[in-house]
């Protein structure tokens, strides 16, 4: 499954351009494709059912499902309902295990997503980072890949009390334990935070099929060829860049389910400035206390 999309918002003082890829696939060795996504500004989500857990497909799709009827595609998104929306992603997973009565079985998901976002005043766009589990966002500044996300998961845990190496959690026998997702609890704990939407700006989220088979560096290379093909010919470029990353995933190895969406952003207008930048100020009055305090955890 695959899309490739361009879209225009024109918002005053400003036009934010947007091209976004997307692609899913159930790898070499899984029978069933858990994940699930949704690729429509001004939101930006992917969602993977948990491995080992009954009906791991259908609680992806919940979660995507509260999501995909929640915004208009055609206006920035509010940050406070991103977060209500979140809740109700939530309670939608939470349903699948109360139909099964007691005793049922357990579904669950990861969840990451960017939204763009006016977080009010005038001409105060972000983009709003959220995941919950180890499904993971990355930006791209066209040199450097960073991951933005901390993963929620026991072998995180280890690594950031210097236990074992990032290098070690790769191999880890406990790498596929995650200590939060959408459907274990009643409340669910987001990690929630705010960028200024400004110039031209990547991000690529991906389930951690693709981060079990490629390192942070083999994912950065595939980024650089798949550029420097495109600007010798944008036309015959077979694959996009979501396409071919899941590819190479499932070439390495394809062990579970794969789903990357990649996303780019141009702001265009008065409001830019002369670097290719808006004001990075946020209007603290008009954002809810948690998006302002809120930081990935590392």
């Amino acid at each position: 499954m695959s899309l490739d999309v361009r879209h225009e918002l024109s918002l005053p003082h400003v036009s934010a351009l947007f091209r976004h890829s997307a692609h899913s696939d159930r790898g070499a060795v899984r029978k069933l494709n858990e994940d699930s996504y949704l690729a429509s500004v001004p939101l930006f989500v992917v969602a993977d059912g948990m491995g080992g857990h009954a009906f791991g497909d259908r609680a992806s799709q919940a979660a995507i499902g509260a999501f995909s009827t929640a915004f208009e595609t055609d206006a920035p998104a509010s940050a406070q309902r991103i977060l209500d929306t979140v809740r109700l992603a939530n309670e939608a997973v939470l349903e699948l295990t109360a139909d099964e009565g007691p005793g049922g079985a357990i579904s669950g998901t990861t969840l990451a997503g960017m939204a763009f976002v006016d977080v009010g005043g005038d001409d105060n766009y972000h983009w709003m980072a959220f995941n919950v589990g180890d499904s993971r966002i990355y930006s791209w500044d066209g040199r450097t890949l960073a991951q933005m996300s901390v993963d929620h998961s026991a072998v995180q845990e280890l690594v950031d009390l210097g236990h074992i190496t990032k290098r070690e959690a790769e191999r880890h026998p406990d790498r596929n334990v995650v200590t939060r997702a959408l459907g274990a609890d009643t409340e669910v704990d987001p990690d929630v935070w705010l960028l200024p939407a400004k110039g031209h700006q990547t991000f690529l989220l991906c389930s951690d099929g693709l981060t079990k088979e490629l390192s942070d560096d083999e994912i950065a290379r595939i980024i650089v060829f798949h550029h420097s093909e495109q600007l010798r010919d944008s036309d015959a470029l077979p694959l996009t860049l979501a396409e071919r990353l899941a590819n190479a995933a499932i070439a390495a190895g394809g062990s579970d389910n794969v789903t990357v969406v990649v996303v780019e952003s141009d702001l265009v207008g008065p409001a830019t400035a002369a670097n290719g930048s808006i004001d990075d100020t946020v209007d603290r009055d008009a954002m809810a206390y948690n998006l302002e305090e809120t930081r990935p955890r590392g």
